[in-house]
């Protein structure tokens, strides 16, 4: 079979159009030099594939007649899940879900499906990780029992479509995305051809049927999600679930969403009942109110949500040539910092003493915001001065010993107030001394030293 030659370059007069298959100096109608250039060869799109002309609903509109009204959405029956969804659950959105292995994202959807089939929407749970009798379980302790909650055992994409089309579902959960494998697709499941086309093919379920979908992910050693770049690039919403094994607290945050904001943080706290949602955290982080030295409140931004955060310090005099640093819950490197601008700026001195610090609760709290509450809960127990009980400290610190603003410090300050904190050492004091010396004056104006009594002639000592 003979092959088809390329056809040659054509050449192209810019001034008259005038072609020829070789490049010459000289145009041949115009006689002009340097004008005859090379073009482009064609493509052969437009013979291989026929333009389609769309119908009235999908024709192309000028953008100032596209209506704004937003998409109705409808709760998940989870405060702290629709917070962070932005108000709800839209039609037809495709969300990823993804955490480390035990972190709680089975129960969560669990919870969320069983409250969904309460709303009055049936729900299609397809588990390919577990079978429907570890479900029930599960089920039957966090107390998710309903009717209207249809669970499928399934790791075939084909089968799980089916299973939609017999249930006709409000809701559909995959759990996860890499133990489903598509036939149109080789490879065993989890590789990304295989991630890739049972994402695609949800996700067009769902913009068809206006249908959500939440999809579980599993991640990577890194925390990144496993499989291909593009399927996040693919859904409208990437949630991450997250928390420390050893504390109960669990927080879920967006990394995308085409619906709502990415800043909002829902909170909860893993129970022996399941899952429970925790719609004020404020005094998860705090202690039982003791006046002791080397204590200090700060307030931290978890997205748009502040929330106070009990730092403590603890320092013990040593011998040894190198004190110890240990921190818990905070950035060690900044602490060290802190601990270097509070001797050489704050003239108190921490090099020949071991210095321990720890927030309460198990939280972390890496922001720059720490940097005061963290100087002066050290300061505090250094130098024996109990911070009242009506004082938080919220600010950065420059190695030069000022006290710098911080982001949302109106919101911080705003939620300090309702929380009855009757004052904020922020960055109005300046610089680091300052803070200090206004913290020391009003510890002692809260903790007045009792009144010496005048001795009396009977209490004169006999000579």
């Amino acid at each position: 079979m003979a092959t088809r030659k390329p056809a040659p370059p054509a050449f192209a007069c810019t001034e008259c159009g005038w072609t020829t298959s070789k490049w010459v100096g000289r145009c041949g109608e115009c006689q002009q030099w340097g004008t005859v250039q090379e073009q482009a060869a064609k493509t052969g799109i437009l013979r291989q594939i026929s333009p389609l002309t769309p119908g009235a609903d999908r024709a192309a509109r000028p953008i100032t007649q596209i209506t704004t009204a937003e998409t109705p959405r409808r709760t998940s029956g989870v405060a702290e899940f629709d917070r962070v969804l932005g108000g709800g659950i839209v039609p037809g959105a495709a969300i990823l879900l993804s955490g480390e292995p035990g972190v709680g994202k089975s129960t969560l959807l669990l919870e969320v499906a069983a409250q969904a089939a309460r709303g009055g929407r049936r729900v299609l749970y397809a588990s390919a990780e577990e079978s429907q009798a570890q479900v029930r379980l599960r089920a039957e302790r966090t107390g998710a029992l309903h009717d209207e909650l249809y669970l499928a055992s399934e790791t075939d994409l084909a089968t799980i479509l089916g299973h939609i089309d017999e249930v006709q579902p409000g809701l559909v959960i995959v759990d996860s995305v890499q133990t489903v494998a598509s036939s149109l697709s080789d490879g065993a499941a989890g590789q990304p051809s295989q991630v890739r086309e049972v994402a695609a093919t949800l996700i067009r379920v769902a913009k068809e049927r206006h249908l959500p979908v939440i999809i579980v992910g599993h991640v990577t050693k890194d925390g990144q999600v496993a499989g291909p770049r593009v399927l996040e690039h693919l859904v409208d919403v990437v949630c991450h679930f997250e928390g420390d094994r050893q504390t109960a607290l669990r927080f879920i945050r967006a990394l995308k969403n085409r619906f709502g904001p990415t800043d909002e943080v829902g909170c909860f706290e893993m129970t022996g009942d399941g899952i429970a949602e925790v719609p004020d955290p404020s005094g998860l982080f705090l202690g039982q109110g003791s006046t002791e030295p080397g204590t200090c409140v700060a307030i931290a931004m978890e997205g748009r949500r502040a929330l106070p955060v009990e730092v403590q310090a603890l320092t013990v005099e040593t011998a040894a040539p190198n004190p110890r640093r240990v921190v818990s819950g905070l950035d060690s490197a900044r602490v060290a910092m802190v601990l270097a601008i509070l001797e050489k700026r704050g003239r108190v001195p921490t090099s020949k003493l071991d210095v321990y610090v720890s927030t309460v609760g198990g939280v972390r709290f890496t922001e720059p915001a720490a940097d005061l509450a963290i100087a002066i809960a050290v300061a505090g127990s250094i130098q024996q001065f109990s911070v009242p009980r009506t004082i938080a400290a919220v600010g950065e610190l420059s190695l030069a010993g000022e006290v710098r603003a911080v982001t949302q410090a109106a919101q911080r300050r705003s939620e300090a107030a309702r929380l009855g904190y009757e004052q904020v050492i922020d960055e109005r004091s300046a610089s680091l001394k300052a803070a200090l010396d206004d913290v020391r004056s009003r510890s002692r104006s809260a903790h007045p030293a009792p009144k010496r009594r005048k001795p009396e002639i009977d209490d004169v000592p006999p000579f």
